[in-house]
C-alpha cells in the first residue's frame, strides 16, 4: 500500500526493490488465497472491514480529499486502527472466542502501542512528508507531538489493570515496555539517525515478545 498510491505503481515500477516487493505481496497473496479455505464468516467479515480500512487509506473518498491519508492528521490513527484490528481481534475472531471485556482493552491497548510507535516515523519524516497531509508533527509540532505519545502511555499501562483476567507478569512486562516507550519519545528528533526510527522503533515488539515469552516460560 505504501509504495502503491497510484494505481500505475502497482504494475510497472522503476526500481529493483519495488519489483521485490511485488514478488513479496504476491506470494503472501498466495498463502492468504490457500489459508483462505480454512477461516470463517466472522473472520472473512473482520478481514473486510479491515481491508475497507486499508484501501480507503490510498484511495479518494471524499471530493476534494485524495484519501483518509491525506485528512488532517487521521493517517496514523487509520493505520493503529487497521494494526489493532488484525493483530487483536482477527485472532480471537478465528479461534472462535467471544469479544470479552480483556479482548476489548487490550484491542484499545494494541491501538495506543502502534499510535506511540508510529510517532517517531511521523517526526523522522516531517522534512519529506507533503504540507498536504497535515500529519501530527506539521499540526503540534515536534514537541507537541511527543507529549502525545507521552500521554498515551499511561493509558497504556492502566488499561493492563482493568483487565478481569490479566496475568501478573503482564504487569511488569508493560511496565518495562512502558518505561522503553517513554525513553525512545523523549530520544526521538527529526535529525536522529536513520536507524532510530527503523531498527530501534521497529524492534520494540520483539522485546515485548520476548519478555513476555521470558516470563511464561
Amino acid at each position: 500500500m505504501k509504495y502503491g498510491i497510484e494505481a500505475k505503481k502497482y504494475v510497472v515500477v522503476n526500481y529493483r526493490h519495488l519489483t521485490l516487493i511485488q514478488a513479496i505481496s504476491l506470494a503472501a497473496l498466495g498463502f492468504a488465497i490457500y489459508q483462505s479455505y480454512f477461516l470463517s464468516l466472522s473472520v472473512y467479515i473482520g478481514i473486510g472491514v479491515l481491508v475497507v480500512l486499508t484501501a480507503l487509506y490510498a484511495i479518494p473518498v471524499l471530493p476534494h480529499t485524495k484519501n483518509l491519508r491525506s485528512l488532517g492528521g487521521l493517517k496514523i490513527f487509520v493505520v493503529a486502527l487497521v494494526w489493532a484490528g488484525s493483530t487483536v481481534v482477527l485472532p480471537v475472531l478465528a479461534a472462535d472466542v467471544s469479544i470479552s471485556w480483556d479482548v476489548q482493552m487490550e484491542t484499545v491497548q494494541r491501538f495506543l502501542l502502534v499510535l506511540i510507535l508510529l510517532v517517531p516515523f511521523e517526526i523522522r519524516d516531517l522534512a519529506y512528508d507533503s504540507p498536504e497531509l497535515h500529519t501530527l508533527p506539521q499540526r503540534f509540532g515536534v514537541k507537541g507531538t511527543k507529549i502525545i505519545a507521552a500521554c498515551a502511555i499511561a493509558p497504556f499501562f492502566l488499561l493492563t489493570l482493568l483487565k478481569d483476567a490479566a496475568h501478573p507478569a503482564e504487569l511488569w512486562v508493560n511496565a518495562v515496555l512502558c518505561l522503553l516507550l517513554g525513553v525512545l519519545i523523549l530520544s526521538t528528533r527529526i535529525s536522529r539517525n536513520r536507524y532510530f526510527a527503523s531498527f530501534w522503533v521497529e524492534a520494540v515488539p520483539i522485546l515485548w515478545w520476548a519478555l513476555l515469552f521470558l516470563s511464561e516460560s
